[in-house]
């Protein structure tokens, strides 16, 4: 009975801890301004939503990687589905954590665009690099 009771707060403990982590990736990459060329991409004419996550994580994902990024992106992939699925459990129940977990995963997706322009970013500068030593 005890090892049962310290598995649970052992996996509570650390569920806190990883949403702690997503939310700061998050936060740090919300600071960040897009540019024009990840915004026309991105399609962020007003506001990123929760829905267009998928889209930009494909197109993260077809950007060679600098190296740096892979765990936070897989670690806020999790996050948004594990938003999506608090969303869809209290969308009737309590509609503020719905709304709650549904301003999560806009951020989610603010952080793939904000993804996506660094990769952007470090091709063209690969590219540079690559062009100036013919």
């Amino acid at each position: 009975m005890i090892a049962v009771f310290i598995l649970v707060v052992s996996l509570a403990v650390l569920l806190q801890f990883f949403v702690s982590y997503c939310r700061s990736i998050i936060a740090a990459y919300g600071k960040v301004e897009l540019s024009e060329q990840a915004r026309d991409l991105a399609g962020a004419g007003s506001r990123l939503r929760g829905e267009d996550f998928p889209r930009l994580v494909q197109l993260v994902d077809l950007c060679p990687e600098p190296g740096d990024d892979g765990t936070e992106i897989r670690a806020v992939r999790l996050y948004y589905k594990m938003m999506g699925g608090l969303r869809a459990l209290f969308r009737a129940m309590a509609p503020v954590v719905s709304g709650w977990a549904d301003q999560e995963r806009g951020q989610c997706a603010y952080f793939a665009a904000v993804a996506l322009d660094r990769r952007i970013a470090y091709n063209r500068d690969l590219m540079a690099q690559q062009v100036s030593h013919l």
